[in-house]
């Protein structure tokens, strides 16, 4: 039977300090808010803007709107192909800490948020356009997403993730241009109104391939829903501070990069459509460089290709099947 991967984790906190490492995947969002002049503003400003949000969506017990801060650790886990030590960087994503100030402790948070996986950029940035250079209409290459689907559960269920955190995952993504959504009357007293989506996306597709479910929720004082992607129970699994942790977090974010749609000025209505192009939004104090994210999304896919799917495809396909079975 082939051999299975090593999977290892190492985290660094993600505060005004940050700068990222020389291998950091620079697509990554909080990477991209930590370099050039601004740099400390910029994160100043983001964990300011998340620490206000957490204590105005907890608001019990909480008279002075100051009671909680979030910590963020950014987690870099590194695949162990051959055995030798040797690790591809296979995902980023970020864990929240609760500090209650008024007990002086720490609860855990939700692991997961912002996501990030070389792989990723491979099927989304190299893959799928090769498929679809020169191609009448946009198509889907058999077995899109498989083997990222598999390596991520692999990880999820692996003994490094267990002895790391308690919980499953949560990401908490934007909401796509190309769908509609519709309120519904289903209301949760953290996540908020809940939306419906008038059809499947790639993207929903391949994080049910991750073997991920997905709802969009609305939470309160929000301007437009976020999509939760999850495993198990998201209503029932985890605690409203721990939920708080991932929203406050996540649509500070979402404000910084997607400002036309977490920053308008105009909160969705029961039928939402989401638009890059709409006009009547408000910058935030974060200078974040959308441009560059695609260009490196790009250059890292092919960074995936040179370095990790050819050297190990036979590898990788064997593997692949086995897993299945």
């Amino acid at each position: 039977m082939t051999k299975d991967f090593t999977f290892t984790i190492k985290s660094i906190r993600f505060d005004e300090d940050y700068a990222p490492a020389h291998n950091t995947r620079l697509t990554t969002n909080f990477a991209n808010l930590a370099r050039g002049e601004w740099r400390q503003e910029n994160l100043r400003n983001a964990l300011r803007m998340i620490d206000n949000r957490f204590n105005d969506l907890a608001r019990w017990d909480n008279p002075e709107s100051d009671r909680y801060a979030i910590e963020l650790d950014i987690i870099s886990v590194g695949m162990d192909i051959e055995g030798h030590g040797e690790t591809f960087p296979a995902i980023e994503i970020l864990k929240t800490t609760i500090l209650d100030r008024k007990t002086g402790t720490r609860l855990d948070g939700i692991v997961g948020n912002n996501f990030s996986s070389y792989v990723r950029d491979y099927d989304f940035s190299v893959l799928l356009p090769e498929h679809n250079k020169g191609r009448a209409g946009f198509s889907v290459p058999d077995g899109f997403g498989e083997l990222h689907g598999k390596l991520f559960k692999a990880f999820v269920t692996s003994e490094a993730f267990k002895a790391h955190f308690r919980k499953p995952p949560v990401i908490c993504l934007s909401v796509s241009e190309n769908k509609t959504y519709h309120r519904t009357a289903n209301r949760h007293p953290v996540l908020g109104a809940e939306y419906e989506a008038n059809e499947s996306s790639l993207t929903e597709r391949y994080f049910r391939k991750m073997g991920m479910e997905v709802r969009y929720f609305m939470p309160p004082q929000s301007v437009a829903p976020l999509a939760f992607y999850f495993f198990g129970d998201l209503l029932n699994d985890y605690s409203n501070l721990e939920l708080i942790g991932t929203i406050s977090t996540m649509e500070a974010f979402q404000k910084i990069y997607r400002p036309e749609i977490y920053n308008a000025n105009s909160v969705a209505g029961e039928c939402y459509k989401p638009s890059l192009k709409h006009q009547d939004y408000s910058n935030t104090r974060v200078v974040y460089d959308r441009e560059e994210r695609t260009r490196l999304a790009i250059e890292q896919g092919q960074f995936t290709d040179e370095h990790f799917i050819r050297p190990h495809r036979s590898f990788l396909d064997q593997w692949s099947v086995q897993y299945a079975l």
